[in-house]
C-alpha cells in the first residue's frame, strides 16, 4: 500500500483493489506536485466542503468515473451535478470493494461556495480506511478531542493530522493528538500552503520523535509505502 502526498491535506491511497484520493484540491494549491488531469482514481474521500478540499472534486469525479465518498449533505450536492456518490455520516461505515471507510468526528466548519450565501454542507469529517490488513486515519481538518482516543483503539497503522494552528490543531496540540492516535507512522498536513499556516514540519517531528512517534514531514510528490 503506498500513500502519495500532493500538498496540503490531498493524499492518494493505492490499495490493491482501488486508488483512493483524498481531500482533492489541486488546481489553486501552490504546493501541488500534480494536475488535476494527471489523477487517476476510483474514489475520492471528502473531509469537508471547504473549496481548499474539495476543489477538484467534481471535475475528477467526471473525469475518472470515480465515486465520492462523503458525508451525506456533500454526497446530495456533487449527485446534483452529475457525479456518482456515496453519502456517510460520523460514526457510519461501509464495506466498498477495497475495503471498509468510516467516518468519524471532527470539531470544524463546512460550508461550500463561500461568501455571502455559503452553501450548507453538514458537519466535518475525519475518515478511516481499512484495506489490505491495514488501518489508515485522515484527520481532515479538526481542532484536538478527547475522543481521538476511540480512534487510536482502532489500531492505526498511520494517522495524517493537521498541525498548521489558525483554522486547526497547531504543533502543540496535534503532539497530545498523537497521545490519543498512537499511530505507528503520523504524516503531518494542512501546513505551509500560505503563510498564515505556516509550521516547521522537521521540527514538529524532532519534538514527537522526542515522545517516540514517527513523524514523516512529506514533500509534495513524496511517496510513503505502508
Amino acid at each position: 500500500m503506498n500513500l502519495t502526498y500532493y500538498g496540503h491535506s490531498c493524499f492518494l491511497l493505492e490499495t490493491a483493489k482501488a486508488r483512493l484520493l483524498f481531500d482533492p484540491f489541486l488546481t489553486d494549491n501552490p504546493v501541488a506536485s500534480i494536475k488535476a488531469e494527471e489523477v487517476r482514481c476510483d474514489y475520492i474521500l471528502v473531509s469537508h466542503g471547504h473549496d481548499d478540499h474539495t476543489g477538484d472534486a467534481l471535475r475528477l469525479a467526471k473525469q475518472c468515473d470515480a465515486t465520492i465518498v462523503a458525508n451525506f449533505e456533500i454526497a446530495e450536492y456533487f449527485s446534483a451535478k452529475g457525479a456518482k456518490t456515496h453519502g456517510m455520516n460520523p460514526g457510519g461505515g461501509y464495506n466498498f470493494p477495497f475495503g471498509r471507510v468510516k467516518l468519524t468526528l471532527a470539531h470544524h466548519t463546512s460550508s461550500m461556495e463561500s461568501g455571502l450565501n455559503p452553501i450548507y454542507s453538514g458537519v466535518a469529517c475525519g475518515i478511516v480506511v481499512q484495506a489490505d490488513g491495514k488501518t489508515v486515519y485522515h484527520a481532515g481538518d479538526t481542532a484536538l478531542f478527547m475522543d481521538m482516543q476511540l480512534i487510536g483503539r482502532l489500531g492505526l497503522d498511520a494517522a495524517l493530522i493537521p498541525i498548521g494552528d489558525n483554522y486547526t490543531m497547531g504543533p502543540d496540540d496535534a503532539l497530545t493528538a498523537l497521545e490519543f492516535l498512537k499511530p505507528k507512522v503520523t504524516v503531518p498536513i494542512h501546513y505551509n500552503t500560505w503563510p498564515l499556516i505556516a509550521q516547521d514540519g522537521p521540527a514538529f517531528a524532532a519534538r514527537a520523535a522526542k515522545a517516540g512517534y514517527d513523524i514523516r514531514p512529506l514533500k509534495s510528490g513524496e511517496v510513503l509505502a505502508l
